[in-house]
């Protein structure tokens, strides 16, 4: 056989040796090292590739984690298109469309409105603002029973606040296995405070680890402080600069505290500073910031 023709190490199955070929396929490992022809063969290799299969996963699970997320997981205004602020308060969801408008848009368009004269509608899809909170909920409720993963995620967290746990445990569950990013970090919350559900501390991690990859700021601002506690240093900045980056707060003072202590260069806080600044900049605008004192100025007459 000609060494063109000889099968590569990767194309043979790291069990039982056989080769791919049209009648037999092989099928990667988690961890991408090996391939397998079968699951008997998958089964019958374990105990030689556990400890190497376990290493590398925990090495891909580190690069996806430390990946830094260009921007948060709450995304972009659909309407003005610039970040959305990390405060949840400067957003608005609408229950019609399961979108999150920032308050910026959100009262440019009332404001606009009712100076034409016109009825109250949603800025993104057009509908009829609700007449009521419970027209509001059933909206809600028609998005979730077509599984909009933000409004699973949004009911869950009004049974949270109603002390149904349980119920809220059930409807952000289903949310995170859809991918909601918010729905993970509340149910690292839960678990972490025993809510709904028994206290448990690997999966409060595992669910601030999938917030914290999905770009929640909040999530890796925790991770830092988990890291910290832990005495991992290194992981802890790590985490801090990427929330800082995102525009969290927190996370920058946790920066500036370690530089002060000399566990962070100068580099690093440089990067930290720049970062936040810029996320900072990005979510602003002149709307928004009328918006702002229109909501102050509102609240002062009230």
């Amino acid at each position: 056989m000609s060494a063109d023709s000889e099968a590569t190490a990767d194309e043979l199955c790291a069990s039982c040796g056989i080769a791919a070929l049209d009648n037999v396929k092989l099928k990667k490992c988690a961890c991408k090292l090996v391939k397998y022809c079968s699951v008997d063969c998958q089964k019958n290799h374990r105990s030689q590739h556990k400890k190497e299969c376990k290493k590398r996963l925990a090495e891909i699970r580190d690069d996806n984690l430390f990946k830094q997320s260009e921007i948060s997981c709450f995304g972009e205004c659909p309407l003005c298109c610039l970040p959305m602020p990390i405060m949840e308060e400067k957003m608005i969801l609408m229950a019609c469309c399961s979108k999150f408008i920032c308050k910026g848009c959100a009262i440019a368009n009332i404001l606009c409105e009712m100076k034409q004269g016109m009825e109250e509608r949603c800025p993104f899809c057009r509908e009829e603002s609700p007449e009521s909170l419970e027209e509001s909920q059933k909206r809600l409720m028609k998005r979730v029973e077509v599984n909009d993963p933000l409004a699973l995620c949004q009911m869950g967290l009004k049974l949270l606040g109603e002390g149904r746990n349980e119920l809220s445990f059930q409807y952000l569950t289903k949310a995170a296995e859809l991918g909601d990013t918010e729905a993970h970090y509340e149910l690292s919350v839960l678990y972490r405070e025993g809510k709904g559900v028994e206290r448990d501390a690997k999966k409060e991690l595992y669910h601030l680890e999938e917030a914290a990859i999905g770009g929640h700021p909040d999530a890796r601002f925790n991770l830092g402080n988990h890291e910290h506690r832990n005495g991992r240093k290194s992981r802890a900045v790590k985490h801090w600069i990427i929330a800082a980056k995102l525009g969290e707060d927190d996370a920058l003072q946790n920066v500036k505290k370690y530089f002060q202590m000399g566990y962070v260069s100068k580099e690093d806080l440089d990067v930290a500073l720049r970062g936040h600044q810029a996320a900072v900049n990005a979510a602003k605008s002149e709307q928004r910031d009328a918006a702002e004192a229109f909501r102050h100025s509102w609240y002062e007459t009230v």
